[in-house]
């Protein structure tokens, strides 16, 4: 649910005439993958190309009782709800060893945590897509329920795979790698899955020191979709950002919802519509994802500690 709205503002379908260092939203292709967001600011509010509004939740030390706010927005909207439940706490003061948390989850202490979140959210009336401990194949240290051996990891998404079935019996259920080499190691099973979900971001500041060039989107996107596209399932980028000088935000800007040959089961993007909360490698710190630039009275996240 936005936190700010700065008035009517739409993704073009045409960059002529727009200044793209101060408005670089994509440009909406009615051939290619649909578009969403996740939007804390209300840049997307008046946006009728956008079909899915996106939530980021925490399990634990969260207040759900707006979370009804969030689906009448979407709803007045016609978008759909891709909820994204986090297995921790945002709070500063809250951290627990990745042992601690992958014990605790196969064990079922935190059963009660998840059935929070989906009760809460279970009298919505916008279509649901529940998304569950994204970037599991993630080597950054980012997450604490990354990286683990892969049996527990699955072993840990079909028990809140169950959990999602008994209390959301019409939700689809997103596995959400981030697109790693090794992400074939965690995946649950095809009938644990509705939909792969992968993570796309574009910077490039990164792009020159790790690939010795800028990428596209399209190259972006190439290995996640490679590995996943054989099981079958409907992919979407679940979270996605661009930032970089002006060639390369026009070019990401055109291509994100273009319709490529190559990728015909890409079937919807999701922009990250906020500033990055985890420093970047090559201290090149925290990217901008953001798509209005320079707005007064900007909040910032704070980053789990």
């Amino acid at each position: 649910m936005p936190l700010l709205s700065f008035g009517p503002a739409a993704a073009q379908d045409a960059l002529a005439g727009r200044d793209l260092t101060k408005d670089k939203r994509p440009v909406i292709h009615a051939d290619g993958p649909k578009f969403g967001s996740y939007d804390p600011y209300g840049d997307f509010s008046q946006d009728k190309t956008v079909v899915t509004e996106h939530l980021f939740l925490p399990w634990q030390d969260v207040e759900l009782k707006g979370l009804g706010a969030a689906d009448e927005y979407a709803s007045a909207r016609g978008r759909k709800v891709l909820i994204t439940i986090e297995p921790w706490s945002w709070a500063k003061d809250w951290n627990i060893s990745t042992a601690e948390l992958r014990n605790g989850i196969l064990s079922g202490k935190y059963d009660a945590n998840m059935r929070a979140v989906l009760n809460a959210v279970s009298g919505f009336k916008s279509p649901i897509v529940i998304r569950w401990a994204q970037e599991m194949d993630n080597p950054s240290g980012r997450f604490t329920w990354a990286n683990w051996k892969p049996a527990d990891y699955i072993k840990a998404f079909r028990r809140m795979h169950g959990i999602i079935r008994e209390i959301l019996p019409q939700a689809q259920v997103m596995w959400s790698p981030k697109g790693e080499k090794n992400l074939p190691k965690y995946y649950p099973g095809s009938e644990y899955v509705d939909i792969v979900g992968l993570s796309v971001f574009g910077y490039d500041e990164y792009d020159k020191i790790a690939y010795g060039k800028p990428r596209s989107f399209a190259e972006a996107l190439k290995q996640g979709y490679d590995l996943t596209v054989g099981y079958g399932k409907p992919i979407w980028v679940a979270e996605l950002g661009y930032e970089g000088n002006l060639d390369y935000v026009t070019k990401w800007a055109q291509d994100v919802t273009q319709n490529f040959p190559q990728y015909p089961q890409l079937k919807e993007v999701v922009y990250f519509n906020d500033r990055e909360i985890w420093a970047w490698p090559h201290g090149l710190g925290y990217p901008n994802w953001r798509v209005v630039r320079n707005q007064a009275g900007y909040p910032v996240r704070q980053a789990p500690q």
